[in-house]
């Protein structure tokens, strides 16, 4: 019996996975998960606890560049297995009195969900026994518009995420959606992204003896072209 809770409690969807739906109390009112997000991204992640310092300063940071991702057509929904009046209450004193990096008066305005149950958390593996039995690891997941799971990220307690890395993971998948490419190692928006590889040996052999105007190839397989950062910026100009 304890081996079955043990692996329904770290079981999680995959990518490619329809995002399990919930309905839940959060900090902005309850919330129908991913129902009420539809044609919106979303960036689903869940913390440790409340009242913790690497927390606070990620919460500090999610709150800073909420505006950011919203202009990507983006909601945060956070998670912890706290209860509402404890979030309330952290989010209230991260406003009112941490200062982090130059950050202050910082005000968490996405929702962040009750899950005293740790039901959600069960349900999107967020509870990893080896790490804790009692706090949900540092855990990203990335939903599409049509509210399939697109990317999975997981950090350990002891190590706040990069923000940085968030937004360009959001930007990349946008980029692909919109213009059928991949993006390389250490992409950056406005750096050239990979051409879909050749399906066939006869594309192959027109791509390194025709030369297609604007890809560059060093062999069949890898080519590139340019994207700037003006179209990555604007992919519903993309045709």
């Amino acid at each position: 019996m304890e081996s079955l809770e043990q692996e329904v409690a770290v079981a999680m969807p995959r990518i490619g996975d329809k995002a399990p739906e919930f309905k839940a109390i959060t900090t902005q009112g309850e919330i129908n998960f991913p129902a009420d997000y539809k044609g919106k991204w979303v960036i689903l992640f869940s913390h440790p606890a409340d009242f913790t310092p690497v927390c606070t300063s990620e919460f500090m940071t999610f709150a800073k560049l909420e505006p950011e991702f919203s202009a990507l057509n983006c909601q945060l929904v956070g998670l912890s297995i706290d209860g509402l009046y404890s979030h309330i209450a952290w989010l209230r004193t991260i406003k009112d009195k941490i200062e982090f990096k130059g950050m202050k008066n910082m005000e968490v305005k996405f929702p962040l969900i009750e899950d005293i149950t740790m039901s959600v958390a069960k349900k999107y593996g967020m509870i990893q026994p080896g790490e804790s039995s009692t706090k949900a690891v540092r855990a990203v997941f990335y939903i599409d518009p049509k509210g399939m799971i697109r990317a999975i990220i997981y950090y350990p307690l002891s190590m706040g995420r990069n923000f940085d890395e968030l937004k360009r993971a959001l930007i990349a998948m946008q980029t692909a959606d919109a213009y059928n490419i991949a993006t390389p190692a250490d992409w950056q928006p406005g750096d050239d992204v990979i051409v879909p590889t050749a399906g066939s040996c006869g594309v192959a052999n027109d791509r390194m003896e025709t030369k297609e105007e604007g890809i560059t190839c060093t062999d069949w397989f890898f080519c590139t072209k340019k994207l700037s950062l003006e179209q990555v910026n604007n992919p519903a100009h993309s045709n």
